[in-house]
């Protein structure tokens, strides 16, 4: 039996407000189902299995998270959910139609800046319209609203090259949006961002997803990030990806940056650690030669 720190169930006892406000979200419509879904993939040894029966679903304007231990399959349901690829067993349906490979219905933001190199700011944003047929004079007035939305009209005629990483995510963003996608899809979008600016973006995307109708489904390995962000956190395990828990987050909204240090922040922070340190650790590796002189030790 899993042992968990009798500190960390203090994230369940949830104020009469948070509870009142979970009834809320639950009383909406479901945007995303994902129904026992299974993805299996050819390997030297024979089939791996990467995700197994994986199964919830998410509310309009919800902000779910995904979280897990590396190798349990975070991204790969990402691409699932996209249309990306496909499922070995199950089905994903948003507003009840299954996904068949990508659509516009899905805005996708990656850790890496998928941005083309040759467009400026407005042109990447534009890019998604034009695909659709959009005329280049509406596809150009809708995208400077978004590219007005996200803070970057001084930086319209910009290229990448000449953007911050921040920046760069944020024109992804407003890429993404532009579609006016039902859901928004993150995968892990602020790793690869210094921690001051990791922090900005994480309060600008609550900020954008407070004023826009977007569902958002947000990947990550940062408990902290997710406990900040979510409504509800989905909590996988590995050896096949499998959902181990989906965790409500007993905190109110708006939250402030110094929630962080708020009992039931804590709390639930420390139970999600409990989730993923109950997996069975890798084999330790140890290095086989020994590059310094005995006696030269750093303890």
């Amino acid at each position: 039996m899993t042992s968990v720190d009798p500190v960390a169930l203090v994230h369940r006892d949830q104020s009469p407000e948070v509870a009142a406000r979970f009834a809320r979200i639950y009383a909406r419509p479901v945007i995303l189902e994902v129904d026992q879904l299974c993805r299996r993939f050819a390997g030297e040894q024979g089939e791996v299995t990467a995700l197994q029966d994986i199964a919830f679903r998410t509310h309009r304007r919800e902000l779910m998270c995904v979280i897990g231990p590396s190798g349990c399959g975070k991204s790969t349901l990402a691409r699932v959910l996209a249309g990306l690829d496909e499922p070995s067993a199950g089905q994903v349906l948003l507003d009840g139609q299954p996904v068949r490979g990508p659509g516009p219905d899905r805005g996708m933001v990656f850790q890496g800046y998928t941005l083309f190199p040759w467009r400026t700011v407005l042109q990447n944003v534009m890019f998604g319209l034009e695909v659709r047929g959009r005329d280049r004079a509406a596809a150009e007035s809708e995208a400077l609203e978004w590219v007005e939305i996200v803070g970057l009209s001084k930086f319209a005629d910009a290229y990448p090259y000449q953007l911050s990483g921040g920046m760069k995510q944020r024109v992804a963003i407003a890429r993404a949006l532009a579609n006016r996608p039902r859901i928004l899809l993150m995968d892990e979008p602020f790793a690869a961002l210094d921690a001051q600016t990791r922090a900005q973006m994480q309060g600008y995307l609550l900020e954008l997803w407070r004023q826009i109708d977007i569902t958002i489904v947000f990947i990550t390995h940062d408990l902290e990030e997710a406990v900040y962000l979510a409504d509800r956190i989905v909590v996988l395990g590995t050896n096949p990806g499998h959902v181990r828990e989906i965790v409500e987050v007993p905190l109110l909204r708006p939250r402030p940056r110094e929630i962080i240090v708020d009992p039931r922040f804590v709390a639930t922070k420390r139970y999600l650690e409990s989730l993923i340190h109950s997996d069975p650790p890798e084999p330790e590796l140890r290095p086989r030669i020994r590059m310094t002189q005995i006696g030269d030790e750093v303890d």
